[in-house]
């Protein structure tokens, strides 16, 4: 077992976070920023990649005073990022060339479904395990080609880098000496080959963006590269490593090493991941076939289930209908009001992910009367959660023909045992929820620390002392079949014939 501390960045949509992590996998500091949700228009999500940058160095330096940490006891840092954000950036003055374009934005729907309509689908998904779809980052590099001034005679002199989060992490955090990501971020973009492991020269083509662009692909647990930051770690050159998709970390912090395992993150979005070996399964044409991680030369691959709107529909009950203003209110609402009577929250803001994948689709309360309460509408939204993650299990059970026996969860939402209840209810499995709710950061810790020899070998990290609650199904197969069948037909109403 290694010695001193792991510290990890974890990028997510709402926000950064900053851990530091001891050799027995116990978290010893953390500290947190929110950044700016920016949205132009309907449809459209953008972030800005200076504030997350900012956010990554002013978190770590809190991380690291709280936990009252030297610096050069830092072994190793490592990142786990949103997946399928965009970004495109200035390689000379190092400024991005347009916000980064949220994974959620559906302005290039348009351009998928015109794809779509020539007959790419197919080729894109037995390449890339992926459907099209504007969720994937590769639409959004072609829109910025296409619709930003200035840019494609940067792309034509050379001036231009492109890459997800992760990739625009680290070539700041490197001071621009490495331009690389890891196969998970790759697998993401609709570019990149998950059977040969590599770019794909017929896709690059077929989205219009060129092979010049884009960065290294490497495996999650290499050394990507050192520090060059005079405003981190006193400028010491510390290594990076652990650099993966925040699912997918999330899948290896839950510590799903064998096949079949499964959890669910439950964040801005839920992603439900199921690991299914050494060779990709083919997802049919509702699922993700992705790739898990790759460790010590090996590929892992996972299909997957992705929910474009979860923690992000209580935001927004939160945020713009004021239904509630602190998360302690919401609990108290919860258990004033134990059914919603009736009303179903569809929180297609961004479109419906799998098993539906309509981006046209939009949100919708069904099922009001008059003696609705804004109560009923926070209750709803929170089970409208618990129903997305059963239709994704359901479809994901019959295309893999493997029987869900337990589901670990994780994420902000996954703190709430209301919810944690009544998704076991649903799904009539129990639900295994860790006590620590940063599983994706610590996914990023365990495989870095494998990259640095801080441990050995994932038998080892499976030994690390673990606590977790867990939620038995405690509701008659009538109810859950009454409740489910209200659910459907809410959804009918908004999807688009």
């Amino acid at each position: 077992m290694g010695k001193g501390y792991i510290v990890t960045v974890d990028q997510s949509t709402s926000g950064t976070k900053a851990l530091v992590v001891d050799c027995s996998g116990a978290v010893v500091g953390r500290s947190s920023a929110e950044h700016r949700q920016i949205y132009p228009c309907a449809g459209w999500a953008e972030h800005d990649p200076l504030e997350i940058y900012d956010n990554v160095k002013l978190t770590v330096r809190r991380a690291l005073e709280s936990a009252g940490i030297d610096d050069s006891q830092i072994a190793v840092l490592t990142v786990t990022n949103q997946r399928e954000t965009a970004v495109m950036w200035d390689r000379t003055t190092g400024l991005p060339v347009y916000p980064a374009i949220v994974w959620q934005c559906q302005r290039t729907a348009d351009a998928c479904a015109a794809l779509q309509e020539k007959g790419y689908g197919e080729l894109v998904r037995a390449k890339t395990g992926l459907m099209l779809d504007p969720y994937f980052s590769a639409a959004k590099w072609t829109w910025i080609i296409d619709h930003v001034p200035g840019v494609r005679e940067k792309l034509e002199a050379g001036e231009l880098l492109a890459g997800t989060i992760d990739c625009w992490l680290l070539w700041k955090l490197t001071g621009g000496a490495v331009h690389a990501t890891d196969c998970t971020n790759a697998s993401r973009t609709s570019l990149f080959n998950i059977h040969s492991l590599q770019w794909d020269d017929e896709l690059c083509r077929l989205f219009q963006v060129p092979q010049q662009l884009l960065p290294e692909v490497k495996s999650s647990d290499e050394i990507f590269g050192y520090t060059n930051e005079p405003d981190l770690f006193e400028g010491r050159k510390v290594p990076i490593s652990g650099v993966i998709g925040d699912s997918q970390a999330a899948l290896f912090g839950n510590r799903c090493f064998r096949t079949g395992m499964a959890k669910a993150t439950f964040g801005t979005g839920t992603s439900v991941l199921m690991n299914v070996g050494n060779h990709p399964v083919d997802g049919g044409t509702g699922l993700v076939s992705a790739i898990a991680w790759g460790i010590g030369g090996t590929t892992t691959y996972a299909l997957e289930a992705v929910i474009r709107s979860s923690g992000d529909c209580l935001k927004w009950v939160r945020d713009n209908l004021g239904l509630f203003t602190t998360f302690d209110q919401l609990e108290e609402m919860l258990e004033q009001v134990k059914e919603p009577d009736g009303v179903y929250l569809v929180p297609a803001f961004v479109g419906l992910g799998a098993p539906y994948w309509d981006p046209y689709a939009r949100a919708a309360i069904v099922g009001m009367n008059r003696g609705t309460s804004k109560a009923h509408i926070v209750r709803a939204a929170v089970e409208s959660i618990a129903y997305q993650v059963r239709d994704a299990v359901e479809f994901m059970q019959t295309e893999s023909g493997v029987r869900l026996e337990e589901l670990c969860a994780d994420g902000g939402a996954a703190t709430n045992g209301i919810l944690m209840q009544f998704q076991a209810d649903m799904l009539d499995c129990p639900i295994v929820q860790p006590v620590i709710a940063e599983l994706s950061a610590m996914g990023s810790v365990y495989i870095g620390g494998l990259g640095v020899g801080f441990w050995t070998s994932q038998d080892e990290i499976a030994a690390l002392p673990r606590s977790y609650r867990k939620f038995e199904p405690d509701m008659s197969p009538e109810l859950r079949a009454m409740k489910y069948a209200g659910w459907r037909r809410a959804v009918t109403t908004i999807l688009q014939s």
